[in-house]
């Protein structure tokens, strides 16, 4: 009796031990994407989760992927919290509920994984390590990034975007890149017995995905279309706190101008998201003077503004191309709890007594074309919009530049923008096309069809960045197939697990 009470008790500690290991192994994989940039931490994080599955039954191995993801969001997304309390002006114990609800929302696929990987994908050997949890959890982060309108924040394919394994992004895209790093992390876990079947295979996979991913980063997907343009990104480092004063739209407009007169005669020249303090017909006449001095000069403006379509109708947040006939974007994919709240009317009606902020945007049109400047065709997103990599491909291949406008302000000087800039960087790699990325506050940049800074601006000071930039004409395989060739992939890496683990299970019978 005694005995199967201490047994429980060791049992009892065991569990906890392994909990505590994932939720360490969470927080630490913070420190693989950037302003950190530890890509090597990435996938021993996730060895590190591996080990503490293999040793928990199906319902504690949900346990800890949930402490696993909680580490990793509570610890990669807590400017959130900013973005609510501090400039949404939300009561701190609503942005509380908030960043909490957010960051147990997305541990729980980490959840669904860790008790799918033990209850259903667990074969012996080193099966489950090298194809079936790699191939779970591609596919889980796959589905984060589209399921209840997606987040795919800190996939794990980004902390790797300075590795050879980003080869593989113009191919698979970023989920391919996670495919690859989730992989590697159970060829590491499967290591630590280096002679044996297992630990021999798992080096040959490190080699394959490593040597390849380095073979693909040479490869050059599309080419120059003609001879760089000039442009210029415009950072005017406003405060989202003094953003919309009354006040402030004088000098905001002023500074605005005075900044693009100064660089009259690039190409391009690209303003932030939002960047004039007024709806669009409020601001005509200003607009009207700004592309009539850039087509003076041989120039051309794009902006961020609001605006209405009509009188009565909603506001969308834009991009506009100045012109006779101005070309307009409007923003497809909105903020949740930040340009659209999801909640039921009466929730809205409680929101609207309690003076907090409760309207929406309007959502653009699925089917948008390409801004088309005399100088290149733009692949256009407006802030967030850039974290969804298969959103770009409707631009794709007629684009020959992607361009990004954001207001990163709301996250004030915490890791959201170098993450959010590291996203961006990516998409150029999946796209093989250069990056446009004008913010208000920073971190704006140039990004070349590698995901190589070009240019890059401080943050929260006054700069334009100016680059020469090549347009470019052709589509990488990830352009061509999407998500599509790595779901399959990941599909087709599960069926041979399963069907390698069978076959284990009848050689065992056998002896």
């Amino acid at each position: 009796m005694f005995g199967d009470t201490a047994a429980a008790a060791d049992s009892a500690l065991i569990r906890r031990v392994r909990y505590l290991a994932a939720l360490i192994a969470g927080v630490a994989s913070v420190l693989a994407f950037a302003p950190f940039d530890q890509s090597w931490v990435a996938p021993v994080a996730v060895a590190v989760l591996f080990w503490t599955w293999t040793g928990l039954t199906p319902r504690p191995a949900a346990l800890a992927g949930f402490a696993y993801g909680c580490g990793l969001f509570l610890g990669g997304t807590y400017w959130t919290y900013i973005s609510i309390r501090v400039f949404g002006e939300a009561p701190a114990a609503l942005a509380v509920f908030l960043m909490l609800g957010l960051v147990a929302l997305m541990a729980a696929y980490y959840a669904g994984l860790g008790y799918v990987a033990r209850r259903w994908l667990f074969p012996h050997g080193g099966v489950a390590m090298l194809l079936l949890w790699p191939a779970a959890w591609m596919l889980s982060e796959w589905l984060r990034s589209w399921v209840m309108t997606g987040f795919p924040w800190l996939s794990l394919g980004y902390s790797q975007l300075d590795t050879p394994l980003a080869g593989f992004a113009p191919v698979l895209g970023v989920f391919g890149v996670s495919l690859a790093g989730v992989m590697s992390a159970g060829a590491i876990l499967l290591l630590r017995r280096p002679l044996s079947q297992a630990g021999i295979c798992a080096l040959a996979v490190l080699a394959v995905l490593w040597g390849g991913g380095a073979a693909l980063r040479n490869v050059e997907w599309t080419e120059p279309a003609d001879k760089p343009i000039s442009v210029s990104l415009v950072q005017g480092a406003i405060s989202q706190d003094r953003k919309w004063l009354v006040e402030e739209r004088l000098p905001t407009l002023r500074l605005y101008r005075e900044l693009v007169d100064a660089e009259l005669g690039r190409d391009l020249i690209v303003l932030p998201e939002a960047a004039i303090p007024l709806l669009m017909h409020r601001a005509a006449g200003y607009l009207d003077a700004l592309a009539t001095a850039a087509r003076n000069e041989g120039s051309e403006i794009v902006l961020g503004i609001l605006r209405r379509a009509r009188s009565d109708g909603p506001v969308f947040n834009s991009i506009v191309v100045l012109g006779e006939t101005p070309q307009i974007y409007d923003k497809r994919h909105l903020v949740p709890f930040g340009e659209y709240f999801p909640v039921p009317g009466f929730v809205r009606d409680w929101m609207r007594l309690l003076s907090l902020p409760y309207s929406d945007l309007g959502v653009g049109g699925a089917r948008q074309p390409v801004l088309q400047t005399t100088v290149a065709a733009l692949a256009p997103s407006i802030c967030y919009e850039d974290a969804f990599g298969e959103q770009m491909l409707a631009f794709l291949p007629q684009a020959g530049m992607l361009v990004n406008v954001s207001n990163d302000a709301w996250f004030g000087d915490s890791i959201a923008p170098h993450q959010h800039l590291q996203i961006a960087r990516m998409r150029s790699v999946e796209a093989g096309r250069a990056t446009l990325r004008a913010t208000n506050t920073g971190i704006s940049a140039v990004i070349d069809h590698h995901g190589k800074l070009l240019a890059q601006s401080p943050q929260f000071e006054v700069s334009v960045l100016r680059a020469d930039v090549s347009v470019r004409t052709g589509a990488t395989p990830f352009v061509r197939f999407g998500n599509l060739a790595v779901v399959a992939l990941a599909l087709v890496l599960i069926a041979a697990g399963i069907a390698l683990g069978r076959r284990q299970v009848v050689s065992g019978r056998r002896r």
